[in-house]
């Protein structure tokens, strides 16, 4: 089983960007594809990127509202799991939490398929 902590959400004027890093421990991080999601008030969580496992073919995915603007890499060495967010929006403003998941990669979009999660960093985004 695998353990996760975000880190690296703040304060941000709108255009600026933030780099949010996911950190896992326990073993077989390799095993996981690791997703973003994101959750605003009075929202449901949504989801913004998530990395499939090398095994699965190691590549990115990203919701239409953030593609273009959002980077997602994966150090598997590290145990990491970073999300470059660039040009950020006011609509950006959520909790961002990164979630872990074995499911195909046909799901790895859905929420209700990870069964991991970080406690979540907020990011703000003011006008």
């Amino acid at each position: 089983q695998v353990q996760l902590a975000e880190s690296g959400g703040g304060l941000v004027q709108v255009g600026d960007s933030l780099r949010l890093s996911c950190v896992a421990s326990g073993v077989n991080f390799r095993n996981y594809h690791i997703g973003w999601f994101r959750q605003a008030p009075g929202k449901e969580r949504e989801f913004v990127a998530a990395s499939s496992r090398p095994g699965s073919g190691g590549s990115a995915y990203y919701s239409q509202s953030v593609q273009g603007r959002f980077t997602i890499s994966r150090d598997n060495a590290k145990k990491m799991v970073h999300l470059q967010m660039n040009s950020l929006k006011p609509d950006d403003t959520a909790v961002y939490f990164c979630a872990s998941s074995t499911v195909a990669l046909s799901g790895i979009r859905q929420s209700n398929m990870y069964y991991t999660w970080g406690q979540g960093t907020q990011v703000t985004v003011s006008s």
